[in-house]
């Protein structure tokens, strides 16, 4: 029993690994530790760092979204060889099992979130403070995060609330319905935007904002269109779309006007344990896997040439098209261009995904694993796309239209592609929009399984099974759950 610990829920006493993050709370973190709570939460402090340690887990979600991508029709898995990280090679050629480690981790890291966060709700009367309502607003933001994630990409998934789990309660889980787990996540999105400010008190916070973006994409994937349109309704004009969209994902672009929720990364740790990765680095893990490999010129820094944009998708991209780019580095035409030079890696296409690839200044210590780039995980331009389809597939066109056109004038420069569709002609557009708007980052195969086009669009797909990942096999014997069909 002992050796299985680890596998679903962490620990019996809290073990937060507070390797501090001064975007996230302004506290000098401690070295990792075990505590009780009745020993611990004896001030405000107490809960700041805790909170850290939940926000924390936000830095680990590298594979969430390297496999939308992976496994969608935008890129193949590359690497060096095409036994490269394995786990990434079955997912792009959909031939991934139960015995998958990216799956793994993924399942672990965010129930780990979701246990850090029932840590806080469990011990929340402990004592009392003047931030402490605006604090659990956040940590209801953070449990909704890691649940969707969850309910997103393996489906029907164990629910806890109440409390954090033990090892003895390994053996105890079943899965829920996901309507249920839709449910509490809904709950907490609530909870948050009564709680939170519209302001964010330092980047990468939570906002009452940022609550409703993410109750509106949690609302689409439930086809509840409505509500969607709704709930994202009070965030336009809020924020704005900077003129150059390859400037939102510079270091310098962080946290900019578009910016909704980005998972902050820093390069400042002295990550260097590379047999305990993402825990051990504020850094970006992520970025050094789409770097080119051997390359050697100016701007960018050599990498691991993994999730590599295929042609088809370069091609998607009509001319005057800025996004085109910006989100996909062409490395033929860069290195004639800058008299630099590279090797192909696995599955060479000749394309890298240009929004997190690897550039010189934004890492320091152990290069590959301090990356500083920042995850957009909501930006306007999502908010604008999701509200449009909303309110195309609730009968609104005049709205939708003018969503998906803000999104293109700022793509051209200018209204010259100005959408007049309307109906289900309307909707495909702006599904459309959303691969050209958002490639690179992770929500494609996710789109394509949610608005039913996975099968048409995806090599190997599987109707009836591929719509969600397999529970990993470690926690169907351990825990005894049920696994995904065809899996």
């Amino acid at each position: 029993m002992k050796k299985y610990i680890n596998k679903f829920i962490i620990s019996i006493s809290l073990i937060f690994l507070f390797t501090g993050c001064d975007d996230y709370v302004d506290y000098e973190a401690s070295e990792n530790y075990q505590i009780v709570a009745d020993d611990y939460f004896k001030k405000s402090a107490d809960y700041e760092a805790a909170l850290v340690g939940v926000y924390d887990v936000l830095q680990w979600t590298l594979y969430n979204f390297m496999i939308g991508e992976i496994a969608s029709d935008n890129s193949l898995c590359g690497g060096e060889s095409a036994s490269d990280v394995l786990g990434l090679q079955q997912i792009d050629d959909m031939l991934h099992n139960p015995v998958n480690d990216q799956l793994s981790r993924i399942w672990q890291y965010m129930y780990e979130g979701v246990n850090r966060a029932n840590y806080m709700i469990e011990n929340k009367d402990l004592i009392d403070f003047p931030r402490k309502d605006e604090m659990y607003g956040e940590v209801h933001f953070l449990r909704a995060f890691f649940y969707f994630e969850l309910v997103k990409i393996y489906g029907d998934v164990p629910l806890f609330t109440n409390g954090r789990l033990t090892a003895g309660d390994s053996g105890t889980l079943s899965r829920v319905p996901k309507s249920e787990v839709y449910s509490v996540i809904e709950s907490d999105l609530q909870a948050a935007i009564a709680a939170l400010p519209a302001e964010k008190s330092l980047d990468g916070r939570a906002t009452s904002f940022t609550a409703h973006a993410l109750l509106g994409k949690v609302y689409l994937y439930q086809d509840k269109f409505s509500e969607a349109a709704t709930i994202l309704e009070p965030l336009i004009g809020l924020y704005s779309l900077p003129s150059d969209p390859g400037s939102v994902f510079l270091v310098s672009g962080e946290n900019g006007p578009e910016a909704v929720f980005e998972i902050q990364h820093s390069k400042e740790s002295n990550g260097w344990n590379w047999g305990w990765m993402p825990q051990s680095t504020e850094g970006n893990f992520g970025v050094i896997h789409h770097g080119i490999r051997g390359y050697s010129g100016p701007t960018y820094s050599s990498g691991w040439s993994f999730n590599v944009p295929t042609d088809e998708l370069h091609k998607a991209y009509i001319s005057g098209d800025k996004r085109r780019d910006a989100s996909i580095l062409d490395i033929v035409k860069w290195s004639d261009d800058n008299n630099a030079s590279y090797n192909e890696g696995y599955e060479h296409t000749g394309y890298f995904n240009n929004k997190y690839i690897p550039r010189q200044g934004y890492s320091k210590n152990t290069t590959e694993l301090n990356y500083e780039n920042n995850y957009r995980y909501i930006r306007y331009a999502d908010v604008l796309l999701m509200a449009a389809e909303a309110n195309s597939r609730s009968g609104n066109d005049v709205k939708a239209r003018d969503y998906l056109n803000q999104v293109r004038k700022r793509a051209f420069g200018d209204d010259s592609q100005a959408s007049s569709a309307s109906g289900s002609a309307l909707t495909q557009e702006i599904w459309d929009e959303r691969r050209l708007e958002f490639a690179g980052e992770g929500h494609r195969f996710f789109d394509l399984v949610r608005t039913g086009q996975a099968a048409g669009k995806i090599t190997g797909f599987v109707e009836g099974k591929h719509e969600v990942f397999p529970i990993p096999q470690t926690e169907v014997d351990v825990s005894n759950l049920t696994q995904n069909p065809g899996y």
